[in-house]
């Protein structure tokens, strides 16, 4: 990786959900993206971060994280993964460095990164959090698709589990609690997903107060999601989790989502590849990490009003590699 000079453009972009997304946490109704565009030697990489208010980020100080690089004499991955935090700021402009340095190298990224070409995957589609009723209803209309993540808020869960299953009897179906069950009903709320026939539960209980999930009969996988970040977090995972749901916003980036999906395998982890609500351009690089995953979930772009330019293809639930055009 080559250190010459690179000039560097930031900026906020929006773009509408169609409807509404709704979590535990609450309800939005567009995406705000960060994208940063590193350029060198006539050539230009993009890379595309959702800052995450659940850790304290923001679009305005994302921004000026990453314009803060601006003065640095060197700008590679590694002397970004070394002194930038992982985060929303390190993903788009470690992102944008891979899709550079394909330019530059006039190679595709998995080329790059000695990695097999990327096949077409299936992912998960996403159920927003509402009323049984609203929430049944969201699924019936999505029961073709194969696999249906579901969005899910604590009291009422076993109501809410059992409409969406009689919606969707043939999709396979996981659940994502973001964080919003309790040591109260922890088990009875696995008991019902299990009872459902779902195959995966995303963060049942909040990050730092998860030892319960040691203690308990868990009758089927439990992923950890807020509860992961970086690799260094894995070794935390052991005993109470199943598998780990890598995002490159968490990860800071391709680079250490790689190097987290590695450690994931070697420590016995299952690997689930996930995203936040944004367009093609954040996807892409997910897609990567993705190919070896046991579930997939970059339905970021089917959420949306309109997706940009060379955007990926999804042939329903299907999405297939990125055009050099969009990134990589």
């Amino acid at each position: 990786m080559t250190s010459v000079p690179f000039q560097l453009q930031v900026r906020i972009e929006r773009w509408p959900i169609a409807g509404r997304f709704s979590i535990s946490r609450g309800s939005k109704t567009e995406a705000v993206v960060v994208v940063a565009e590193i350029c060198r030697d006539g050539l230009t990489g993009r890379g595309e971060c959702v800052p995450y208010p659940r850790y304290g980020e923001t679009p305005e100080a994302t921004v000026n994280a990453i314009h803060s690089v601006g003065h640095w004499t060197s700008l590679t991955r590694d002397v970004l993964n070394m002194r930038m935090l992982p985060g929303a700021a390190r993903n788009a402009l470690d992102c944008a460095l891979w899709d550079l340095e394909a330019k530059e190298a006039k190679q595709r990224i998995w080329e790059l990164a000695g990695l097999p070409a990327p096949r077409p995957l299936t992912t998960a589609y996403t159920i927003s959090l509402g009323t049984p009723e609203e929430m049944a209803q969201a699924t019936h209309a999505a029961a073709h698709r194969p696999l249906l993540k579901i969005k899910l808020g604590g009291e009422g869960d076993e109501t809410r589990i059992a409409a969406v299953r009689r919606a969707a009897p043939d999709a396979t179906l996981i659940v994502d609690a973001n964080e919003a069950w309790s040591n109260d009903n922890l088990q009875r709320n696995l008991d019902a997903c299990a009872k459902a026939d779902v195959a995966l539960v995303e963060q049942p209980l909040p990050a730092g107060q998860d030892a319960a999930l040691e203690r308990i009969a868990r009758p089927i996988p439990v992923c950890a999601d807020e509860s992961a970040h970086a690799t260094a977090s894995l070794k935390e995972l052991e005993g109470r989790y199943d598998a780990v749901n890598i995002k490159l916003d968490k990860t800071g980036g391709l680079t250490e989502a790689l190097a987290m999906s590695r450690e994931a395998e070697r420590l016995g982890l299952r690997v689930m590849v996930g995203c936040m609500v944004a367009t093609s351009l954040a996807m892409a690089p997910a897609l990567i990490v993705a190919q070896p995953a046991f579930i997939v979930d970059l339905d970021g772009p089917l959420l949306l009003a309109k997706d940009r330019e060379h955007a990926l293809r999804y042939d329903g639930s299907t999405v297939h590699p990125p055009d050099a055009a969009l990134w990589g």
